[in-house]
């Protein structure tokens, strides 16, 4: 199977805006995509620990190698994409426990949807479909979670699209195509159109793979395999066009694929496949990235896809190799425990660690 297709890191980024804020509960939870089980894995997480307990059921069966996976900001309903069945499921949350029951019949999408992620209101869902060449667009009831395509689904983008990425904002979504090492932009209009932006073809590097927004929705990150690098993109807030801040691209480990933002927009995180580490990075006002001391740092056997939990405590690095997703705490004052830097943003490696049972493609995690 396809690297493209196998993972899907712009979820776990386009995930971002779901993560900002904090989470009052003592614990929340977390979905991964096993494509190989055609099913879901779920876990619980301790907010103080994060440790991890797997879920009664887990992982529950969906379509056919489950590539990508998000959760409805009203953490009731869980939309995963079904590369090889060419479909959507979607689960109800139980909202005691967090088991997860599909509602049938799933949606259609077209020929091989590899990545999906929604809007910060939960009324638009996006697909990308690589096969096919283009995105599925639905309107999404707030009530029973139904999906509907908007007019004009799917919309046309390059060959072979792995990944997508939404602002904020909802204003503006950003495409990914490796074989073109081009990042593709769309504005979004209220009714979920997408229309090219004035820009529209971004070409960066060769290959670029993860991509990443800020809480902010002003800067892009976009990681560079091949090159060993990320690329930092400014986002025009007028017309969503892209250009490099200065210094941009920044060094990282080997073969850097996920890469994911803190809550609060100040640190950035690469996971270095070929490199069993991750980068970080303090973010400037103008998005020139400095690398943290200490870094990069071990402890994830090839990380793919990485994700922070809600309150911005640790790091979370999900491997396909191990089938092992990793914790990391994050140092957010001086005097964090066990830290092995002072330095705000740092990682220090946690005992705790999670088994999917067979490699993972995407993860979410909920803010309670």
């Amino acid at each position: 199977m396809k690297l493209g297709r196998m993972i899907s890191l712009l979820l776990l980024v386009g995930a971002v805006a779901g993560f900002v804020g904090c989470s009052a509960a003592p614990t929340h939870l977390a979905y991964l995509t096993v494509p190989n089980l055609n099913g879901v894995a779920a876990f619980r997480i301790r907010n103080d620990s994060a440790a991890f307990t797997e879920l009664v059921g887990s992982p529950f069966p969906a379509g056919l190698s489950p590539s990508s996976l998000y959760v409805h900001p009203s953490n009731r309903f869980v939309y995963v994409a079904n590369q090889e069945s060419n479909d959507i499921s979607l689960f109800t949350i139980n909202s005691t426990v967090g088991s997860l029951s599909e509602i049938f019949p799933r949606t259609p999408t077209a020929i091989t949807p590899v990545a999906i992620t929604m809007n910060s209101a939960g009324t638009f869902l996006f697909a990308v479909n690589e096969a096919s060449s283009n995105i599925s667009v639905y309107s999404i009831n707030v009530g029973t979670g139904a999906l509907t395509q908007v007019a004009g689904s799917p919309f046309p983008t390059f060959p072979n699209p792995t990944g997508l990425v939404l602002t904020p904002s909802g204003k503006f979504l950003y495409v990914v195509d490796p074989n073109q090492s081009s990042i593709y932009g769309y504005s979004v209009s209220s009714a979920g159109e997408l229309t090219q932006v004035t820009t529209y073809q971004f070409t960066i590097g060769t290959g670029p793979f993860g991509m990443a927004v800020d809480p902010g929705g002003k800067f892009l990150y976009v990681t560079n395999p091949t090159a060993n690098t990320v690329s930092v993109l400014l986002i025009d807030p007028s017309n969503g066009a892209l250009t490099s801040v200065p210094e941009s691209p920044f060094t990282t480990g080997t073969t850097p694929l996920g890469v994911t933002v803190h809550p609060s927009g100040q640190y950035l995180y690469v996971g270095n496949e070929g490199a069993n580490s991750v980068s970080a990075f303090s973010v400037g006002t103008t998005g020139v990235l400095t690398q943290i001391t200490g870094s990069p740092f071990t402890g994830a056997t090839a990380p793919i896809l990485l994700v922070t939990d809600p309150n911005g405590n640790f790091l979370y690095a999900v491997s396909q190799s191990s089938k092992l997703v990793s914790v990391f705490s994050i140092t957010l004052t001086s005097n964090t425990p066990n830290a092995l830097t002072t330095q705000l943003g740092a990682l220090t490696s946690s005992l705790q660690s999670a088994n999917t049972g067979a490699a993972a493609s995407s993860i979410f995690i909920t803010t309670k």
